[in-house]
């Protein structure tokens, strides 16, 4: 017997096309054909970094996979290395990382399967099954979905490759699946709930004895469902700008007001200087969680609190581990100096988003020691193990406990994205045509082939210095015009690159 239908339409969902997409049919790429055609990082004197960027290629090429007329997906997509599940913030992750693959494999279509799975009221399910395409939950299931990341990845997206035919496509599925949780997963006072399982960290301490750790919203106010919820509505506030729909998201700019004032109101506690879930009896928790740092992405912590909250990243009692970031502060009585999964360990999704925060607030010192500890730690376990793994230990050079290996899978975040992005210090927006290179590295360093808008490549070297003011002695070439910003401790200078067709190098004097 059918259930009866309880769908309240939203019209956006209408306008989702993804939907009736036909099936990709397109062959996949392998690792050796596509290796001479990836970016080619280099980095005096840290060949075995070199060896873990490759080996997270061959590991994500490796779990390259095709849509099937049993599951109905549409697109060619990445597979999250977990088990045989699409998962919506895996993939999102992965993203972020697979972008510099695009001119082999377009991985930003591994959304494409997760909208093509909308409902009609907006709904997007967290896990889709791979066999067979169904939702692993019902959609009121409080695990059912999260976190809403989505646009995070599509607006990477568009500011790496200005494809806003692909913005205009996603649009409306993620504005349609944003108000589906302001609908359902909010509190009479606007505030958001998650669950350890919808919120992604499935068994940190965040909920009260009695209630599930994993599957109870306990009641209370979740301080990274709020955040990201913000991030989200500024996003898409954004898109819209850009769109020529402004006048449709008045609701996200109002939405995205209401929580700044919110989470800075409710939810932080001015004596730890710290953000926090917000309990039934209407106390703050004391579990201090990584996730209160989408705080920085969204543009929560006024300029009076933010050296207070950032600096407990620096504190050795708490965040400032051997291997950085724990995902639970290690003040906690329940941190596991193992990881125990999400009691410590140190995940590569939550440290790409404290770094990528920390660039957008100016932190970028932070940012790149943050990568550079992390990846100094990825590296070794491979150096160990011959691959690399789902999580890490915060107290010792070793996997966390439990973690799946050959996980890539977001774990190849710090070898490819953390190195390019937050190490070597590369910022791309191809919307105006400029390259920006943090240059904080000593030694010589540089990447061959960096993707840069739809059809650019850049080759970048610099060379050795002997201090952080020296001036750095830069090589480029692109096959398209870009401005090359070059920042250091002592200054910045701009290259204009006229697009020479056999990368020409040029040198700033």
């Amino acid at each position: 017997m059918a259930y009866i239908d309880t769908y309240v339409r939203n019209p956006l969902v209408e306008e989702n096309v993804f939907r009736s997409l036909p099936r990709e049919e397109a062959p996949l790429p392998d690792f050796a054909g596509a290796r001479r055609l990836l970016p080619e990082p280099f980095w005096e004197g840290h060949d075995s970094a070199i060896a873990c960027y490759w080996k997270a290629w061959e590991l994500a090429f490796a779990n390259l996979r095709q849509p099937t007329p049993q599951n109905g997906f549409v697109a060619n997509y990445i597979n999250p290395a977990f088990n045989d599940y699409l998962f919506m913030w895996d993939s999102v992750f992965m993203l972020h990382f697979g972008r510099y693959g695009q001119h082999v494999f377009d991985s930003q279509r591994t959304l494409d399967n997760l909208y093509a799975k909308q409902h009609p009221d907006g709904f997007i399910c967290r896990e889709i099954r791979e066999a067979d395409g169904s939702d692993a939950f019902g959609r009121f299931d409080p695990a059912s979905t999260g976190p809403n990341v989505l646009a995070w990845s599509e607006w990477a997206h568009y500011r790496a490759f200005r494809d806003r035919e692909r913005l205009a496509r996603a649009f409306p599925v993620l504005v349609a699946y944003h108000r589906w949780l302001r609908e359902y997963r909010t509190w009479r006072d606007g505030s958001y709930w998650s669950t350890g399982w919808a919120c992604g960290m499935d068994n940190q301490p965040r909920v009260p004895a009695g209630y599930s750790v994993s599957l109870s919203p306990a009641h209370q106010v979740w301080v990274d469902a709020c955040l990201q919820q913000l991030f989200s509505a500024r996003l898409l506030s954004r898109m819209a700008g850009a769109l020529g729909r402004r006048s449709e998201v008045a609701d996200m700019e109002a939405e995205a007001e209401f929580l700044v004032r919110y989470v800075n109101e409710q939810l932080w506690d001015e004596d730890a200087a710290f953000y926090f879930d917000l309990l039934r009896d209407g106390s703050l928790s004391t579990v201090k969680s990584i996730g209160a740092y989408w705080a920085l992405l969204a543009d929560a912590v006024p300029a009076d609190r933010l050296e207070r909250f950032v600096a407990h990243l620096r504190n050795p009692a708490e965040f400032a581990r051997p291997d950085q970031v724990p995902s639970l502060a290690a003040d906690d009585p329940h941190y596991r100096p193992d990881g125990g999964y999400w009691l410590g360990g140190v995940w590569a999704p939550t440290n790409y988003m404290v770094e990528a925060g920390l660039c957008h607030t100016g932190r970028r010192d932070l940012a790149h020691e943050i990568a550079l500890t992390h990846l100094d730690h990825v590296v070794h376990v491979y150096k160990q193990t011959g691959t690399i793994w789902e999580n890490y230990a915060p107290e010792s050079a070793s996997p966390g406990h439990p973690a799946k290996r050959d996980f890539v899978g977001w774990s190849g975040l710090p070898p490819i994205a953390g190195l390019l992005e937050h190490i070597f210090g590369l910022e791309s927006d191809s919307e105006r045509a400029r390259l920006t290179w943090n240059v904080q590295l000593l030694e010589g360093h540089g990447v061959s082939r960096y993707p840069f808008g739809k059809e650019g490549l850049v080759d970048l070297a610099c060379a050795r210095r002997s201090s952080p003011r020296e001036k750095p002695q830069i090589r480029a070439g692109a096959n398209i015009p870009l401005a090359l910003e070059i920042r250091w401790e002592g200054g910045v200078e701009s290259l204009d690159l006229q697009g020479q067709p056999q990368y020409a190098l040029e040198g700033v004097e």
